[in-house]
């Protein structure tokens, strides 16, 4: 864009640009015309600056590259099958873990199923019309149970017993496996046992021994099912409440000094999708302080039958109750361990058994 002159700046004679100089600007101002841009040309890339990966390939280079290339394809697909199966191989069969709740038919238990809904509504319907003949009975025999038999109320437990034993009947049946492990109905235990679905109680009933359990105070408060735990001397937990806690804790012991059994579910709460969860210690301190027996129970298919959540779905099957070896410890740590392990083992080894029937 610049006017000066190819051969460089403009002499100056004594300051000021020559004569000849100047004409020859005005010459070249006058002729000064926009040439036209051609199309640049590529470049020749200088040798020093020149990139090997930029030079054309002879043609029988591009078809050596082409052969190894349809080489290696072909080399993938064939070895596509054998790493699929060498995949399948290495992965684990469902049946070998111990997060599941010990069915061989968990993969159609969240689907919806319209005789499912049907058989839970037949089954709380039966369930709530024997709770109000069986309520009443317990109202008449409290008072002289309580008087008799104030802590364990063995009479007012067997009334239990059968509520849960007619009420399951006729929607899935409850084996009870290891019944010989169970301690005398007079020798007061701590039962501890896996909480996965709304039907563990209901299980747990087939044992027929005065256990007492903890439950939610909002529990209680349900007409004729609330009233015959509160009849029975089942214990209320407020679990947000600290104090509510301690004095849990320490009817427990009180229950277990005087004869009465008791019923934790260590994991605390029940599990949404079968999972055993880790082990609270405080029922296993309770044992160990007051030289008590600890029952491990493990409740094998309750969440196929009623998964937590869907409380309004029951499925046909069947429950299994495994009684295990009854411990007993000084110290709280290893009597958790123990419970802790046998469960979640005996969950592995009954996972890959037909519950059906």
């Amino acid at each position: 864009s610049s006017l000066a002159p190819r051969g460089g700046p403009l002499p100056l004679v004594g300051g000021r640009a020559s004569t000849h100089t100047r004409a020859s600007v005005r010459s070249t101002s006058t002729s000064f015309s926009v040439p036209t841009v051609a199309p640049r040309k590529a470049m020749a890339p200088s040798p020093a600056s020149s990139v090997s990966l930029l030079r054309p390939r002879p043609a029988a280079a591009l078809s050596s590259s082409s052969s190894s290339i349809n080489l290696r394809r072909r080399a993938s697909s064939a070895a596509a099958p054998t790493r699929a199966m060498s995949a399948a191989a290495a992965a684990p069969p469902p049946s070998s873990s111990f997060s599941g709740s010990g069915s061989g038919d968990r993969d159609g238990k969240d689907k919806f199923s319209i005789f499912a809904v049907i058989r839970a509504m037949a089954f709380y319907v039966v369930t709530l019309s024997l709770a109000f003949p069986l309520f009443c009975t317990m109202v008449v025999m409290f008072p002289l149970t309580y008087l008799k038999d104030k802590y364990r109320r063995y009479a007012l437990s067997f009334v239990n017993d059968v509520w849960a034993c007619v009420s399951t009947w006729a929607f899935f049946g409850v084996e009870v496996i290891g019944r010989e492990n169970l301690p005398p109905v007079t020798t007061p235990a701590v039962y501890v046992a896996n909480h996965a679905s709304y039907l563990d109680i209901y299980s747990l009933f087939h044992l027929r021994r005065p256990f007492k359990f903890i439950s939610k105070v909002s529990i209680f408060l349900i007409p004729i099912v609330g009233w015959s735990m509160y009849l029975t001397g089942h214990i209320a937990l407020k679990r947000t409440d600290r104090k509510s806690q301690m004095k849990t804790l320490k009817d427990c012991r009180e229950l277990l000094q005087k004869g009465a059994s008791v019923l934790f579910f260590p994991e605390g709460t029940r599990s949404l999708d079968g999972t055993m969860a880790e082990f609270k210690k405080g029922a296993f301190s309770i044992a160990a302080k007051e030289n008590a027996v600890v029952v491990p129970i493990t409740l094998v298919g309750t969440s196929d039958r009623m998964r937590s959540g869907r409380e309004w779905m029951l499925r046909p099957g069947k429950i299994r109750v495994v009684v295990h070896p009854p411990i007993q410890g000084p110290d709280a740590d290893v009597l958790c361990e123990q419970s802790y392990t046998t469960i979640k083992q005996t969950l592995a080894d009954y996972s890959s058994w037909p519950l059906r029937g």
